[in-house]
């Protein structure tokens, strides 16, 4: 249906299948330009998860990846939940198994167990309590257990456990995006612009980390543009964030730490894929309800912090 519809008329038909279909449009702040300008809310994944528990109408379309559209599932069982690219995936939370997690919590069974939201439903019900970039440091310490097991990415492990005496047990799982940056990418981008402000996200290196001025998820860095009397930033995360930025601060300049800083997965997703899953409602994202139940109580535990 959507094949060879120019950007102006794909608008115009998501707008009317979006209106037919009773449906709210949900895209990570790492997406396509033009899928964050056709939504409805664009952020990171807290306020995502906050915006699919509370969506109003009958159908969310998540442009995203797989957990996300996974945890709107969870979240809003009765409504429909598509995602538009079938085969975005996050290789982090491919990169830990409910049995994987069920062994670790044997070897610790005094541990509580912090799991990203980068992860699978199945994982997130095997955990105590769900976390996100931005909230990871206030779960951790919300927790009474001194044993903390933390999956799956290790940076983020290793950056919550600065704020707390807490003993954190990593996972050694890993964005493949922040992960590459190195301190090598920080100086040579420090050369390039000597007056801007270093923003990472916490998923990176803790040598990356360590150099960087600002320290926060995805939404953190769109707030310290904006609000900030700096006008240059580095910023240490997935480009399709800069569009966002150009947008709430426009008299900014923003610019790449690195421009290996792509997620393929997250430029999936397309505005014929969006037009395409509105009209068919697929592909379809369900969670059985007896992984999504145990899930839904760490993702709410979550969001209560």
């Amino acid at each position: 249906m959507a094949k060879g519809m120019d950007t102006k008329d794909l608008f115009k038909e998501i707008r009317r299948l979006k209106e037919e279909k009773d449906a709210i449009i949900l895209a990570h702040n790492y997406q396509r330009g033009e899928v964050q300008d056709i939504a409805d809310y664009v952020g990171d994944s807290l306020e995502l998860s906050r915006a699919a528990a509370s969506a109003a109408g009958n159908v969310i379309v998540f442009c995203g990846v797989d957990f996300m559209a996974e945890t709107a599932s969870i979240l809003s069982p009765k409504k429909t939940v598509v995602l538009p690219a079938a085969e975005a995936c996050c290789p982090m939370a491919e990169m830990i198994t409910a049995d994987e997690l069920r062994f670790l919590k044997s070897r610790y069974p005094g541990a509580a167990v912090v799991c990203y939201v980068n992860s699978s439903a199945d994982v997130k019900a095997e955990s105590d309590i769900c976390c996100t970039s931005s909230n990871a440091v206030a779960v951790v310490r919300s927790l009474s257990e001194k044993q903390v097991i933390f999956v799956p990415d290790r940076n983020l492990a290793g950056y919550a456990a600065r704020f707390t005496d807490k003993e954190i047990i990593p996972w050694e799982g890993f964005c493949i995006v922040h992960d590459r940056l190195t301190i090598e990418n920080v100086r040579a981008a420090r050369s390039r612009h000597p007056a801007a402000v270093l923003l990472v996200h916490p998923e990176c290196r803790p040598e990356v980390i360590d150099a960087a001025d600002f320290v926060a998820s995805t939404s953190g860095m769109i707030r310290q543009v904006r609000d900030s009397a700096h006008r240059e930033f580095i910023i240490g995360t997935e480009i399709g964030i800069l569009h966002r930025m150009k947008k709430d601060a426009p008299e900014k300049s923003c610019y790449p730490l690195s421009d290996a800083m792509v997620c393929a997965n997250m430029k999936k997703t397309t505005l014929p894929m969006v037009a395409d899953a509105l009209e068919k409602l697929s592909p379809r994202i369900v969670v059985p309800e007896e992984i999504a139940l145990p899930a839904r109580r760490a993702i709410d535990r979550m969001l209560t912090v």
